[in-house]
């Protein structure tokens, strides 16, 4: 049975990247999602596009925060944030500087998604340990929040070190600016529930949300937070699949993902990301293709129960 709880908001992963991707493009993708119903977009995250990166997500690469900051003063109405911004590759002052000032700059608001990553070889041209990545993130997370309450702040870790320097303008956002950690390890489910506001994990099964979510919430309680909001980013494949236990949410029917989005609103979803890249840039469908798709969804997310 699924119980309806609070109305879930919708948004879409907004596509920076690849051939033929232009500001024209850019700003066309996050006026259609406004103009169709969606409530948020979000930005993903490389610095160096290196072979590795490239052979998935193909330059040109437009910068998040940029690209957020461009759109936040030509599409009012629709926050904005990351999906995920890669913690260890900027300074975390820099980090929580940018998240504040698009916070205060668009009238929706921000949100910072935050993760490891996983190109080495990023990491490597980057000068950043790879092998330390989720270390840095637990401080630079923790850092940036801090960054955030406090003017002057002060932080002395292992991997950053800084007395006293103002940070002025705090996020507009109330209660906070609102991180949500993505990642589906473990690793990543205990940093949500000690440093996030949501959980945001990419492709979920409702196997792993069976099993992450009682672990996340038992590690919030341990840490005296209350649990993350549950707030997925759901990869769109169109077409009848096999319904087991780990199919991914958002592959198969339309039939199949509203039933996924009816269960996201039984286990409290408050915001779910649909993402139309499949993964490959030779798969990757038209922008008319995709408004289509993502027209058809809210429809079906307009029916569903839990929406808003």
């Amino acid at each position: 049975m699924i119980i309806k709880t609070a109305a879930m908001r919708y948004g879409i992963n907004l596509l920076n990247f690849g051939s033929g991707t232009t500001p024209d493009s850019l700003l066309r993708q996050a006026t259609d999602a406004r103009d169709l119903g969606f409530e948020f977009a979000m930005i993903s995250d490389h610095i160096a596009v290196t072979p590795d990166v490239h052979e998935v997500y193909p330059a040109p690469f437009y910068d998040q925060f940029v690209l957020a900051a461009y759109l936040a003063g030509r599409v009012p109405g629709l926050r904005l944030g990351t999906t995920i911004t890669v913690i260890p590759y900027r300074h975390p002052l820099q980090t929580a500087r940018l998240a504040a000032n698009i916070d205060r700059l668009n009238d929706a608001g921000f949100v910072l998604g935050a993760g490891v990553g996983w190109s080495a070889a990023e990491y490597e041209t980057l000068g950043v340990p790879f092998r330390e990545r989720g270390a840095i993130t637990d401080e630079y997370l923790t850092a940036i929040r801090a960054a955030w309450r406090e003017d002057p702040t002060s932080f002395h870790g292992k991997y950053v070190a800084y007395e006293g320097v103002r940070t002025a303008p705090a996020p507009a956002s109330s209660p906070c600016l609102p991180v949500w950690v993505g990642g589906n390890s473990p690793a990543a489910q205990r940093r949500a529930a000690r440093l996030g506001e949501g959980w945001h994990p990419f492709m979920p099964s409702r196997a792993l949300l069976g099993e992450a979510l009682p672990r996340i919430a038992a590690e919030a309680e341990a840490a005296g937070r209350p649990a993350p909001d549950l707030v997925p980013r759901l990869q769109i494949r169109l077409g009848q699949q096999q319904d087991t236990p780990e199919r991914p949410l958002g592959h198969g029917s339309v039939d199949q993902v509203r039933g996924d989005l009816e269960t996201l609103a039984g286990l409290g979803a408050t915001d779910v990301l649909l993402d139309t890249y499949p993964g490959t840039p030779g798969e990757r469908a038209s922008a008319d293709e995709d408004r289509r798709v993502l027209e058809l969804l809210m429809s079906v997310a307009q029916g569903t129960i839990g929406s808003s």
